[in-house]
């Protein structure tokens, strides 16, 4: 008998607030990051961070207004995102 089981978790819900991105797992765990982990949300109004979207079935959530994804492993295992260095002109 094969059977598969799905391993990866999976986001069911979303909320931000302005320290913290919180995400329900399906498997009933709630998981969370610093806001300050994404650079793109920390700089985000209020609004933009309150319009995101659960994709993939979950895997992650995408940010359409300042494009920026965060995906759940990415949130159980991840690094911060650095902010782009900004070049200095000559």
């Amino acid at each position: 008998m094969n059977t598969a089981v799905n391993n990866e978790p999976r986001i069911r819900a979303v909320k931000i607030t302005r320290e913290v991105i919180a995400a329900t797992l399906d498997d009933g765990r709630t998981i969370s990051v610093p806001l300050t982990w994404s650079w793109r949300l920390s700089e985000a109004s209020t609004e933009q961070r309150n319009n995101f979207e659960i994709i993939a079935d979950g895997i992650g959530i995408h940010w359409p207004e300042i494009d920026e994804d965060i995906s759940a492993e990415g949130m159980l295992y991840g690094v911060p995102a650095q902010k782009p260095k900004r070049r200095v002109s000559a």
